[in-house]
């Protein structure tokens, strides 16, 4: 269907295709062993492999975020020693997006880097976590701290996987797209405005427009920024209060959701500065509202913790020494940073998303 490249350490290519066993096998033959690592709820429908010669290792993971921790981790590491995977070997990677920053972790680390393939079977996996080469696990103290950059040497899209996700997962996924659409292609929002899940969910050939649009815009961030020295932050609008909203809600919700009401946060922020216009914050309560993600703190989990969610955006990586940043807009596909919020401000503005 299409192809787009991504430079980075190594250029490679994500290939959104109707046949990821037939785009991933020249990856896998030649090799002496290949690790495809999946997630719980892909082990009833995992197929068997046969690369060749190549011996095949299946690796069962937790779903959802348990299974990005340290104990997982040394568990993929004990397996790839047991099994004698070397340089020359290769992962791959077929789940969600907790599956390909596991897995792609464990291809960073592992004889500091070996060969993966990313095989997302999530729309927010296809759009965002797949793309791009991040790659860790979560710590005690906040989601994503510990990783590395590791690209694959492939990533392959098949959509017919999204026919597996209910519409709350489904939902999640396209938090990524729209964010996508608000930081660089206003026609992503203008193709799903006044769209319900169901209307997206039933026209592949939108739902295939919107994957390519998405990896185009993140493909050509990362190809100019891989180690997010700037210009890559912008991908990470509305992460910094989403990831803190999972962290205090335990990771009971979905990742999109936690970054739909991040998006909402921070372009409240951003208007009560002066940075966006009325319309444009809200634009961003009525599309993410009307595709049925929320855009309120009303019924999540530890949302009324101040002190923890405060913590928790503190230790942001975009942070720098004791100053809290945060990526907003100018205007839909403007992108700027703040820094120097004071607590008081971040209050004021979290009390404005509390219901």
């Amino acid at each position: 269907m299409a192809e787009i490249t991504v430079t980075a350490e190594r250029e490679y290519k994500v290939r959104i295709t109707g046949d990821w066993r037939g785009d991933l096998s020249p990856f896998a033959t030649k090799r002496s062993r290949v690790a495809v690592i999946y997630s719980a709820t892909m082990a009833s429908s995992m197929p068997n492999f046969s690369f060749g010669s190549a011996e095949v290792v299946t690796l069962e993971v937790p779903d959802g975020e348990a299974g990005k921790s340290s104990t997982v981790i040394n568990y993929l590491w004990n397996k790839l020693g047991e099994k004698g995977f070397t340089r020359s070997d290769l992962i791959v990677a077929i789940g969600g997006g907790t599956v390909t920053d596991l897995a792609g972790f464990a291809a960073a680390s592992w004889l500091r880097g070996i060969d993966w393939v990313a095989i997302p079977t999530t729309l927010a996996g296809m759009v965002d976590a797949s793309v791009g080469g991040k790659t860790g696990i979560n710590s005690p103290y906040g989601k994503n701290l510990i990783g590395a950059f590791h690209s694959p040497i492939s990533v392959i899209i098949d959509p017919s996987w999204l026919s597996t996700l209910s519409d709350r997962d489904f939902t999640a996924g396209l938090a990524e797209v729209i964010k996508c659409g608000f930081i660089d292609d206003a026609q992503i929002l203008e193709i799903i405005e006044g769209k319900d899940v169901a209307a997206i969910r039933s026209n592949g050939a939108l739902v295939v427009n919107l994957i390519e649009r998405s990896v185009a815009t993140k493909a050509k961030v990362v190809s100019a920024d891989f180690k997010e020295s700037e210009l890559r932050e912008i991908l990470n609008y509305g992460h910094t209060f989403g990831h803190a909203i999972e962290r205090v809600s335990d990771y009971s919700i979905r990742h999109g959701e936690a970054v739909s009401i991040g998006m909402v946060f921070v372009a409240e922020l951003a208007a009560s500065r002066g940075l966006i216009t009325e319309q444009v914050l809200r634009s961003h309560r009525e599309i993410l509202k009307a595709v049925g993600l929320p855009t309120s703190l009303a019924n999540i989990a530890g949302s009324t913790n101040w002190d923890a969610l405060y913590s928790a955006i503190a230790l942001d990586k975009k942070s720098r020494g004791n100053s809290i940043r945060f990526v907003v807009l100018n205007d839909i596909g403007v992108c700027d940073r703040i820094e120097g919020v004071t607590e008081e401000e971040l209050k004021a503005t979290y009390e404005r998303v509390l219901q």
